[in-house]
């Protein structure tokens, strides 16, 4: 996992959704209650202060009712005025396109509520002036008839009053919904962190147990806490482990003694084995001497007494690497050389394209090396096609040997198991040469090989241009520590 994926895995993290999710309940959830009740605590200052207002002006006007004559005189208007006006506001009285002018009032009104007024009506108005919140209040006053009627006098007063106080108020109920806020979002985070500490620990615990069963320890356990749906999946993974840790076990034990078995058939067979091949070896300088059926029987026994002692031996190969007792015997040795001479051994050098500089020299196994090659180029008779090339190329710590034909090829199906052990590509094939372990052995003998931490490798595929390649890589020092195989 590349740093930016690390990273990314734990911005969209168990622990990050769960902080998020939180976190966003705290402030949608603050937000809707800080909200509701600053608006209703809003509409109740505005509202009592409105009322407080209209109450104050109507009382006011009480004690200048009624209107004793019309049309008032610039003097009265300024009088009435002087009388409505208090502290808490200004009042300004009009009488057509006559008003009063001794009171400082911020005019001019809004139309709205200029029209309100004029049809008799009690209104009132918030606005903003000169950056202040203002509330203004207008009304007519009634003239009373001799029928004691009263009618619309035509006389209109504005009251202008401060709402500074009240927006005070409002402003400090919106500084407490802020700092509610505030501190529910806090609050909100440190309950996050709690619950993902509570919820996060048996998961990192269950995390970190499958990787070390992942890893082959098959005890990994978990202690069970609680029992909530977390308990319930630990339960559930020490049961698991459990039956895993059974069934892997019982695998280990069947494929132990398999390989036992094998190691002992295989020891057992050397014998019988070996007084049988001094038998065949007399039957084949007799054999062209014997009449037709017996010289061929005689041929047939010898071939198949040798093909057996080579499975045999195999067999018995195969399950030192199995057992890990598999040691290199390491030698100097000049690496084109020794390919000349497996070569030169089994008659194949007028075969095969050679391409083998020398001076290559390497500390290795020159046994395993003899049979990594030769079991490479056999196969590559039995099923490729000639001519077959044999390179070698070096490196300052590794050297590769490449072995190319020019036959069909791999098939894409066949190549992921083509070093693996008793592997037939054509299944309705039951015999066919060799023990069918021959490159699996090679690849093990490859992989004993190893320098700094790195085994060495054999690899097959296919070259575009036709034909099977197969490349070893070896170290040019090997070293010499016991290394287990593994099953192909």
């Amino acid at each position: 996992m590349t740093p930016w994926q690390r990273a990314r895995a734990m911005a969209l993290g168990l622990r990050t959704r769960l902080l998020l999710a939180f976190a966003l309940l705290g402030v949608t959830t603050t937000a809707v209650v800080a909200s509701g009740s600053y608006f209703q605590a809003r509409t109740v200052i505005l509202q009592q202060a409105q009322d407080a207002a209209v109450a104050s002006l109507t009382d006011q006007l009480s004690k200048v009712y009624p209107v004793l004559r019309l049309p008032p005189s610039q003097e009265e208007l300024e009088l009435l005025s002087q009388q409505l006006s208090d502290r808490e506001g200004n009042t300004v009285v009009f009488y057509h396109d006559h008003r009063s002018e001794g009171v400082e009032a911020a005019e001019p009104f809004p139309a709205e509520l200029r029209h309100e007024v004029a049809n008799g009506r009690i209104a009132w108005q918030r606005v903003e002036r000169y950056g202040q919140p203002q509330l203004i209040i207008g009304t007519q006053l009634r003239l009373d008839r001799p029928d004691g009627s009263s009618v619309a006098s035509g006389v209109e007063v504005y009251s202008v009053r401060s709402l500074a106080s009240e927006q005070q108020s409002i402003d400090r109920l919106a500084t407490l919904a802020w700092v509610t806020g505030g501190l529910s979002l806090i609050l909100a985070v440190l309950l996050a962190l709690v619950a993902a500490q509570g919820v996060l620990r048996p998961v990192r615990e269950l995390g970190r147990a499958a990787r070390r069963l992942g890893e082959g320890d098959l005890s990994a356990r978990l202690t069970v806490r609680g029992v909530d749906e977390l308990a319930d999946v630990t339960r559930t993974f020490n049961d698991t482990a459990a039956t895993i840790e059974r069934q892997v076990g019982e695998l280990r034990r069947m494929e132990s003694d398999a390989r036992r078995f094998v190691a002992d058939v295989s020891h057992e067979l050397r014998t019988p084995l070996a007084a049988m091949t001094a038998v065949t070896d007399v039957l084949d300088e007799e054999a062209d001497r014997l009449p037709g059926d017996a010289g061929r029987a005689a041929r047939l026994v010898s071939q198949e007494t040798q093909s057996l002692t080579q499975l045999v031996n195999d067999l018995i190969e195969v399950s030192r690497f199995d057992s890990g007792t598999a040691r290199l015997a390491l030698d100097d040795v000049d690496v084109a050389a020794a390919v000349t001479a497996t070569l030169r051994l089994r008659g194949w050098t007028d075969r095969v394209r050679a391409d083998l500089p020398s001076g290559v020299v390497a500390r290795l196994d020159p046994r395993r090396l003899d049979v990594i090659v030769a079991n490479l180029v056999g196969n590559a008779f039995r099923h490729g096609a000639e001519p077959v090339s044999v390179r070698l190329a070096a490196e300052p710590d590794w050297f590769t040997i490449e072995v190319t034909d020019q036959g069909p090829g791999l098939d894409p199906e066949v190549l992921p198991h083509v070093f693996d052990r008793f592997y037939k590509a054509d299944t309705a094939r039951t015999r066919s040469e060799g023990s069918g372990l021959g490159l699996a052995i090679a690849w093990e003998n490859a992989r004993l090989h190893r320098q700094a931490g790195q085994s060495g490798s054999l690899t097959a595929s296919n070259d575009p241009r036709g034909g099977a390649v197969f490349t070893l890589r070896l170290p040019r020092v090997a070293s010499e520590t016991v290394h287990a195989g593994g099953v192909r």
